[in-house]
């Protein structure tokens, strides 16, 4: 879960006085970056194109320009990801704001998405529920990719909600409702939905990516459980039937070694139709299940007035 392209040790490093474009580059780039991440830093800094970058290299860096990067150079060498860095990174095609109150999207929560829009198809209007949505990524690009879809997302951050806000409005999803819960918590008892998405925590406590590469930069709470790393899953499981459709789904993430445990909450819990989906790396990354029980009857109106 590296963010970095390179595996090479970034060594310390500065800008020089009153450095032009090109000497900026080479300063990052004698450091250690590599020059995707050097040219990166320097287009988020000065709003140039990376042509411009290559045309205009002899330009000189205003002051605060200069301070900018600067301060965005130190915090890469001290191995802090590009996202939180230039604020973004892109998912499913999009770009999404990101900062760190929230998870670094990663490609390979996009086989959660194409799970969801497989397991939608042929459905009118679906009704969609993202619990603990961070960023939004799995809300705002289900939204988009089913603009008749409805759309809750949920999270115990307020923090991570503003930037899930922000990143609906930017992409233009305003079918997507936000909501401050933990889990269903704060749902209206009666909210029915066909299907629930989730990218819960699901790290175990004390395992040693947490200290390590990127993971030491994003939000704890949003990657470990400080438990087991199945306790977020099982709550999840154990709370989707009284607010699933007859024949809904649940598609939860989890880690790559949690496939046959995430199948058997399903099962236990009385799914069927249950999936995994392996990610880009063959690991089996999604896993899902159908909700044979439950009331059939929506009450489209209660939920949409109050969540």
């Amino acid at each position: 879960m590296n963010d970095s392209p390179s595996s090479a040790p970034l060594q310390s490093g500065t800008l020089p006085p009153q450095a032009t474009l090109r000497e900026a580059l080479g300063a990052m780039t004698q450091a250690g970056l590599p020059a995707l991440e050097a040219r990166m830093l320097l287009t988020h800094v000065t709003g140039l194109t990376r042509t411009q970058l290559i045309t205009r290299d002899t330009q000189p860096l205003d002051p605060a320009q200069h301070a900018a990067l600067g301060a965005l150079f130190a915090r890469r060498l001290a191995g802090e990801p590009m996202a939180y860095l230039v604020g973004e990174r892109e998912f499913y095609g999009r770009p999404f704001r990101v900062s760190p109150a929230v998870l670094i999207p990663r490609p390979d929560t996009e086989i959660a998405v194409q799970a969801a829009l497989a397991r939608l198809t042929g459905t009118q209007a679906p009704r969609v529920l993202d619990l603990g949505t961070g960023s939004g990524i799995l809300a705002v690009t289900l939204a988009c990719e089913r603009p008749d879809a409805r759309v809750w997302a949920t999270d115990i951050s307020p923090a991570a909600l503003d930037i899930a806000r922000a990143n609906a409005a930017a992409l233009g999803a305003g079918n997507v409702v936000f909501l401050e819960s933990d889990w269903y918590a704060a749902l209206p008892a009666d909210a029915r939905f066909t299907m629930i998405v989730s990218n819960p925590p699901y790290i175990a406590a004390g395992d040693p990516h947490l200290s390590s590469g990127d993971l030491r930069f994003e939000p704890v709470d949003a990657l470990t459980d400080h438990g087991d790393g199945l306790s977020d899953l099982a709550t999840i499981v154990a709370g989707a039937g009284p607010h699933l459709q007859a024949g809904g789904w649940l598609l939860m993430e989890h880690g790559f070694d949690q496939g046959d445990a995430a199948r058997q909450l399903l099962r236990d819990a009385g799914f069927g139709e249950v999936f995994t989906e392996r990610d880009l790396g063959g690991n089996e990354r999604c896993s899902g299940g159908r909700w044979a029980g439950g009331d059939a009857d929506v009450d489209t109106a209660g939920t949409g007035s109050k969540a």
